[in-house]
This record gives structure tokens, sequence and C-alpha cells, in this order.
């Protein structure tokens, strides 16, 4: 049987390559990656989400207000770009998946969540579970810091190195 970093390992290769598919068979145990087509997700802070069916370069334009103020917005989705947010979030650490699998926000569906927004976590606070092939993967926060935001929903499908959580590194 594979160890579980042999399988994180593949992952990445697999993932790193043009290889679209891939199975591997050893002593009965069978592996089958698939990759999906890439899908462009556009997020703005308090605002829906947009997904778009192809890539498009969201581009800023300014906008005369009525007080003679330039306003940013963003040509996508003609909504307002926030400097701040932006500016935020370069600071902040994001926390990804390691695997390709199922997001679990606790341990069962009767405990509480490993954290929630306003959460403080170190290094080896484990802050989610991402099932992959029936094997339940502890995932840590690997910064000392405060959640600020959760990205994903419990029992939501998690690719390798997608943001999971945004933490604000003490």
């Amino acid at each position: 049987m594979l160890k579980i970093q042999e399988i994180r390992e593949m992952i990445k290769l697999i993932d790193q390559s043009s290889i679209h598919e891939f199975s591997f068979e050893q002593d009965g145990a069978k592996i089958k990656m698939k990759k999906q087509s890439p899908e462009v997700e556009t997020i703005i802070k308090q605002a829906p989400t947009v997904t778009l069916e192809q890539p498009v370069q969201s581009q800023q334009v300014a906008q005369q207000t009525d007080s003679n103020q330039v306003q940013a917005v963003s040509e996508a989705t003609n909504q307002p770009v926030s400097t701040e947010a932006k500016t935020d979030t370069e600071n902040l650490h994001k926390i990804t998946s390691p695997m390709v699998g199922t997001f679990y926000a606790a341990s069962s569906p009767e405990t509480e969540d490993f954290v929630s927004v306003g959460s403080k976590v170190t290094k080896e606070s484990v802050v989610c579970i991402v099932e992959a092939m029936k094997l339940f993967n502890e995932i840590e926060a690997e910064v000392k810091g405060e959640i600020v935001e959760i990205l994903v929903q419990n029992g939501q499908l998690v690719e390798y190195g997608q943001p999971l959580f945004l933490v604000k590194p003490e």
C-alpha cells in the first residue's frame, strides 16, 4: 500500500504535468486521477462570486463620480474594486489543500468545527480534514495567527492547492 506522502507527490506531479488522466495499480490497490477543465473564478469580498467559462482579464477602469472623485471599477463585474481589500489580502497567509478530496470542518457531524472566523491558531492547530480515498487527513494551520475567512463549505470537493482559509499571521 502506498503511503500518504507518496500519493501527495503523485498528485503534485500529475497536477504540474500535461497529463489529463492517470491510473496506477499496485498490490490490489488502485488509484485513478483525472484533471478537470480549468475554471476561472473571480472573487470580490462582500460581493457574489462570478464563475466564468472562458478566462477574462479583469481590468480596472476609472469612472467619474458626482463629487469629482475617481472610483476603480472592474470591467468583468461592473463592481467597485476595493483597494483596501487588496492590500489586506496580500498580508494574509493562505492555508491550501494538499490534495484533492472532500473538505470537512469538523471530525464528525455531531462535533463543533475545528475553527471559525476569529479563531486563534498555532502552527500545529488542526483547522480541517480533507478526505481522500477513504483516508481522513488532518490539515494544520502552518502559521500562528487568526482565521480571517473560511473559503470553502463543509462537504465541498476541493482541488490540490485550492485555498481553504485566510489567516492573519501574528
